[in-house]
This record gives C-alpha cells, structure tokens and sequence, in this order.
C-alpha cells in the first residue's frame, strides 16, 4: 500500500503532493511523437511538477512556458560553447534571444553551460569555464545576474575514484577542468548540476552492486554507511569537489532515472519502485550520509520516451509518460 500511495503521488494524482519542491522532471523533445508544447505544460501544471529542465533554449517551449511559473533550468548547448566562450558579443546574443526575451514571463533558475562534456575526449571542455564567466558577465548587463545561477552539467564518468564515497575523486584527465568550474562557482555562489544515475552503475557491476541497493529497497546500510547507491554516487562527486576546492559547493541533481525497457534491469517495476522511492528519499528531506539534512533538488529523466534518442535501446526507454499524455505507471 506505501508503494502505490507514494506512486500516485508521482503521477499527480494526490492534489496535495508537495514533490514540486525538491522534484522537478527533464522535458526531452528527441522524438517526433510528442504532444504539442503547451499541452505538456499543462501538463506539468497538472501533475504539480514544478521545475523543468530543458537541454537548449528552443523558443516555442519558452513560448508555452510564459506565465505558467514553472522555475526553469536551460541548456547551452554543447556546440554553441566555443563561440560563447570565445566572443562576448556571442554570449550577449545568446542571453538576450533566449533569456531576456522571455524573463518577465518565464521564471529561469539555472542556465547550465553544456551537458556532460568529457575533457578526457572533447576539445570544448577547455572553453566551458570562460563560457560560463561570458554568460554570467551577459547576465549581469541584463540586470539578471541575481536572478539565474549560471553552471554546467558533469555526469559520473569524470570521476577516477567513488567508492568508498569519501575517496571520490577526478580522474586524472578532469581535474583541473573540474578545478576551474569549481572556481568560477564557488566566486559565484552557484550550485554544480549533476547527472547521477544508479541504473548505470548497476548494469556495470552487478556482480558487486545489488538490485536493491540501486533501487533504495536495502534493508539497512553497507559497511560503508550506505542504504542506497544513489547517496553513495551523490556523496562521492561531494567528496571529488572538497579536493578540487569545492567543499561547500551544493549539488543540484540535475537528471536521474531507470528505464522501463531495453536494457538489463530494465523493466516497468524497476523503473516504477526508481521513481517511487527516489521521490521519497528526496522530499524525506534526510540529506545523504555525507551532506545530513542538505535538500536534494532533483530532476527526474524524463517526462516522455524519446524514441529518436541514439546510444542504447534503453536510452529511449525513461519516460514518466507515453506521448498521448497517458502515466506509463498507472496501476
């Protein structure tokens, strides 16, 4: 009964599920399927889903977004770093088309300057930082720097070392990428954005990683002090920070999820109990081992299935709903 209690809550159907204050949910848009943009808006409004990530700033989706107060989180994308980072009146336009067109009627929390570049294969790493120094310097002419935190998006691969979660460290080839965007943010008072997901860490080990603990279903904690793989990842990239400079960085969660379909450990129940507990956990308002008591803003990926998506079948696969707007777990 906890478990559908808690699953109603996910899908909306408890008008008073307070989710939308730590929860916000990842609006992909790589499928050709997908209900028209206002619709998904009311969608979000329905479901009491607060915030909303989106990973570039495509126009007819601020469009919808105006007047809805739903706090937003947007992206940079990847290839637009270089002439960012490179040209100011680059970063001016970009601010300008995408930020301060819409920001009487849009409300815009974090901008997060590229989605999980890794400086270990990827030349636009070494432009992030002054990206992000040229977007926020753009911000602050616009008289909105107060306003929008600007950061970028990590996911776990830059990480050498995580477990114990208190040895986490940056790989070799990250650290001093990661040294300055944990400069820029912590001059800036900005939290790092972070893609944290157990099901990948799961389907890489399970020889040494259990279902339940990536699912938050372990009864009791490791010899480590760890009930559930997601606090160990989060605590890991905590402690990775602490030795670049960062210690008292936040960290924003800025995707996690488990797929439905296409992939080891990937089913409805799985992907169900993910959300349903991640949920949980999240709003529980109990921190991680690490960080006790610290919120965990989180985005859940993702609001639809995206066919389109490249890479893995389960890559298509985390969707919340079917594209007629149906919860993909309904009971």
């Amino acid at each position: 009964m906890i478990f559908l209690f808690l699953f109603f809550v996910l899908i909306g159907l408890d008008a008073s599920v307070t989710a939308q204050q730590t929860i916000g949910v990842c609006y992909g848009q790589v499928a050709d399927n997908l209900p028209p943009k206002d619709q998904v808006i009311k969608l979000f409004q329905t479901k009491k889903f607060g915030r909303m990530r989106i990973f570039n700033p495509d126009q007819a989706t601020l469009e919808a977004l105006k007047g809805s107060n739903i706090e937003l989180v947007i992206g940079v994308a990847n290839e637009d770093i270089k002439s960012i980072a490179n040209d100011i009146s680059a970063a001016n336009a970009w601010v300008q088309n995408n930020i301060v067109k819409f920001s009487k009627d849009v409300k815009f929390k974090y901008i997060g300057v590229g989605n999980e570049i890794d400086p270990a294969n990827n030349d636009i790493a070494q432009s992030v930082p002054l990206a992000m120094k040229n977007i926020d310097s753009a911000l602050a002419s616009a008289n909105l720097k107060s306003q929008i935190k600007v950061s970028t998006v990590i996911y776990m691969g830059l990480l050498g070392s995580s477990y114990p979660p208190s040895a986490g460290a940056f790989n070799e080839a990250s650290t001093s990428y990661m040294t300055q965007v944990v400069s820029f943010l912590v001059e800036s008072g900005a939290p790092l954005l972070a893609n944290v997901y157990p099901y990948f860490a799961y389907i890489g080990n399970t020889k040494d990683i259990s279902l339940d603990y990536a699912l938050f279903k372990q009864s009791g904690n490791n010899d480590v002090g760890y009930q559930n793989l997601f606090d160990a990842q989060l605590d890991a990239i905590y402690a990775a920070l602490a030795k670049v400079g960062g210690s008292n960085l936040k960290i924003v969660v800025s995707e996690s999820g488990w797929p439905s379909a296409g992939g080891d450990g990937a089913s409805i129940e799985n992907a169900g109990a993910y959300y349903t507990n991640l949920i949980a956990h999240v709003n529980g308002g109990k921190g991680t081992p690490a960080k006790p008591g610290q919120d965990i803003e989180t985005y859940l990926f993702a609001m639809f299935d995206e066919y389109q998506k490249p890479g893995a079948e389960s890559e298509k696969h985390f969707g919340l709903f079917h594209a007629d707007q149906s919860p993909k777990y309904s009971i």
